[in-house]
């Protein structure tokens, strides 16, 4: 299991596989190219089906059209067998002699692979250094050593990852801030309304209950619309569920006044349930659905709650399975193929549903039948499942029907 670094990345949204993945592809291929006189790029699959919606064609063009003319194909319907975020890059001469043809892959969160092993990365990243990659057998090393899961994460990867998760945690939160703040109309053709600022004003003037749930609200609403504009986030573990693991952790800190190391260590913790899941089953919609993001969101934010709040490995666990067992069988059906509706509510429904699933897990002595790790073989076998209509190519679902308003 590599590192959560790989989790964790800063970069634009609206998304992790459609979005930052394409350009990073891009800007290897340049670099290997860079006397190139034309490039091709051809999207398959989910790549090609919402790419439009997901900016993913503008992505590429920011990084090659400086270089040379490009262009880019589509073909929504053809699926490589690796995975359904598939795009070749192909370079030219100036007499049109094909100088390299390359074929990679956006398998989610940001990261690339060419069909074998990721690529893209620092030599110094990429590397497995988990031995332990089940949260069974870590909750067991937890609990035989008297150790906590963000101590299992800190061995592994050395002291140098809090100034990672410093990083991640100051651009989370400037993400729900920035989110807060701004007003007006999300781009693309749905002209859908920000809604973080009147959220968080109508929270102001409830009672304590509700105004908890509704600065919750309010607060992965702003990360989400943030992503939705383009801004700067952290895929946690992606773009599309962005709004999730900061709402939480936002909340937490205000309200309960949680230092920063111990929200930095909650973010370990996340961070380790999220690597589970890309380890033994994806994150990615197109792969699996909705459930393999926001799912995996509401898991990794309800354990980060139940460690802040005292937690025992095993309620941890609990409240990891519950996050994620709760969300199988997700469909991803972005409307006109943007990552606005349902992502946006999703994301603020999950954040409340997480921190749910630890009030009920700290109300138990963390013992239940369905392990956090079972969970995670269905939600991978219920997405193998999945037809393609429901998993990021809006052909289905509540995109049904819905046209892309585009050139």
């Amino acid at each position: 299991m590599k590192s959560i670094k790989e989790l964790y990345c800063i970069g634009n949204g609206p998304s992790s596989s459609h979005t930052m993945g394409p350009k990073k592809a891009a800007s290897l291929f340049a670099e290997k190219h860079p006397i190139a006189k034309k490039f091709v790029v051809t999207l398959y699959g989910s790549l090609a089906a919402t790419g439009k919606g997901h900016l993913t064609d503008e992505a590429i063009l920011s990084v090659l059209e400086p270089l040379a003319p490009t262009t880019i194909e589509w073909f929504p319907s053809t699926f490589l067998p690796f995975h359904p975020n598939a795009l070749k890059l192909e370079a030219f001469d100036k007499e049109s002699k094909l100088l390299e043809s390359e074929t990679l892959y956006s398998v989610g969160g940001g990261a690339l692979s060419d069909g074998e092993k990721t690529v893209g990365l620092p030599a110094d990243e990429g590397k497995r250094i988990y031995p332990m990659t089940t949260l069974t057998e870590i909750m067991e090393w937890c609990e035989r050593t008297g150790k906590s899961y963000w101590e299992y994460v800190e061995e592994c990867e050395g002291s140098e990852i809090w100034d990672h998760l410093s990083k991640v945690w100051e651009t989370m939160k400037a993400a729900v801030e920035r989110g807060l703040d701004n007003e007006g109309i999300l781009p693309g053709p749905l002209s859908l309304h920000r809604k973080a600022c009147s959220y968080h004003i109508k929270a102001k003037g409830h009672n304590a209950s509700l105004r908890s749930r509704g600065l919750v609200f309010a607060y992965a609403l702003a990360v989400s619309e943030e992503n939705a504009a383009g801004g700067v986030i952290v895929t946690a573990p992606t773009c599309g569920s962005s709004g999730v693991i900061p709402a939480v952790l936002y909340h937490l800190e205000k309200s309960r006044e949680f230092s920063k190391n111990r929200i930095l260590r909650a973010l370990a913790t996340a961070g380790l349930v999220g690597n589970i899941v890309k380890k033994h089953a994806s994150i990615s919609g197109a792969e699996v659905g909705c459930q393999g993001e926001v799912g995996v969101a509401c898991a990794m934010a309800a354990a980060a709650a139940s460690q802040l709040f005292g937690g025992s490995p095993a309620q941890i666990e609990y409240a990891a399975e519950m996050g994620l067992e709760h969300h199988l069988g997700m469909t991803c059906d972005p409307v006109c193929g943007l990552v606005q509706i349902p992502c946006i509510e999703r994301n603020a429904l999950a954040a409340a549903r997480a921190l749910d699933a630890n009030i009920y897990s700290s109300f138990t002595d963390g013992i239940h039948r369905v392990s956090f790790d079972r969970v995670v073989q269905v939600m991978k076998e219920t997405g193998h499942d999945l037809p393609s209509l429901y998993k990021e190519t809006s052909e289905g679902g509540l995109a049904k029907g819905h046209v892309f308003l585009y050139d």
